[in-house]
């Protein structure tokens, strides 16, 4: 019993330490009830809360609208869009006025060019083709450009072709418009090809564009460029010639045929260096030349 006692006195005295330890509280703060809002009041203070937000948000777009520029602004551009397709069309349906191409402008045309201007007869023959299908030539002029042929002046080739040197081509030239009235006029550079040479040229007869061929010539080593040259211009004029008629028998496949049979033979031949063998034609007025020789 006594240590009982004992017991409820130590634990007496510790609840009266703590007591006195303890932080004393005001009656008023423990018995002052804590007041909490109702939920009408609650319900009103939300509706005062949220009440303000919709004059924010009318005054936040407000002020938006206000910075944003108006839709006026754009119209100008839309307008002047408008008005710049609006000026392209009216320059598209209606070019600038061009320069009217003069008489000799060295530049050549799709077509015949107008007559030279009185004041200025330069004509760039390398491009123009001035007076091109105007008129004809005078009856004795056609006599000669379109005379026979005479067999005497026809060559044969030895693979067997037939052809009229080119000297006689400009003999008949002269015969029919005098020396000095026609030429040949080039319309390029001379092209060199391996072993092949090629240029334009164009017949000029009176001042008028006749005609217009390309020559080609071969050689065999540098040093004859120049004599290729030369034979190029030459096969230019007998090709610019068929259009006045000149020799045109010889693009005549009967004529051809009836010639050949009248004034030509085929040979057998030797190459006196090589030995080797072949056939060639011949006039049968002429003899077989060096370095070939007659062989059975």
């Amino acid at each position: 019993m006594s240590s009982r006692a004992t017991n409820c006195l130590r634990i007496a005295s510790r609840q009266m330490a703590l007591a006195t330890k303890a932080p004393v509280r005001s009656l008023g703060a423990v018995s002052k009830p804590r007041q909490y809002p109702s939920t009408t009041a609650s319900r009103a203070a939300a509706a005062t809360t949220t009440a303000p937000k919709p004059t924010t948000s009318s005054t936040t777009t407000t002020t938006t609208t206000a910075t944003r520029p108006p839709p006026a602004a754009t119209k100008p551009a839309a307008t002047t869009s408008t008005s710049t397709s609006t000026t392209n069309g009216t320059a598209a349906s209606k070019p600038a006025a061009r320069n009217p191409v003069p008489a000799v402008s060295g530049q050549p045309l799709p077509d015949a060019p107008a007559a030279t201007d009185e004041q200025d007869q330069s004509i760039n023959w390398s491009s123009s083709y001035h007076g091109l299908g105007t008129s004809t030539f005078g009856p004795e002029v056609a006599t000669v450009l379109q005379a026979p042929l005479d067999a005497d002046d026809i060559e044969v080739k030895p693979d067997g072709i037939i052809y009229l040197p080119e000297i006689k081509y400009r003999r008949v030239l002269n015969a029919a418009f005098g020396p000095g009235g026609w030429g040949l006029a080039p319309r390029g550079d001379l092209v060199v090809q391996e072993r092949l040479v090629s240029r334009d040229y164009a017949l000029i007869v009176h001042g008028r564009f006749v005609g217009q061929a390309r020559g080609e010539q071969q050689y065999f080593n540098e040093d004859g460029i120049s004599t290729a040259a030369e034979g190029c211009k030459s096969n230019a004029l007998m090709r610019c010639c068929k259009d006045l008629g000149i020799a045109s028998e010889l693009w005549d496949p009967r004529f051809i045929r009836k010639f050949m049979r009248s004034h030509a033979q085929q040979l057998w031949v030797e190459h006196v260096v090589t030995k080797k063998k072949k056939q060639i034609w011949l006039r049968k007025d002429d003899e077989v030349r060096y370095p070939f020789k007659k062989t059975t």
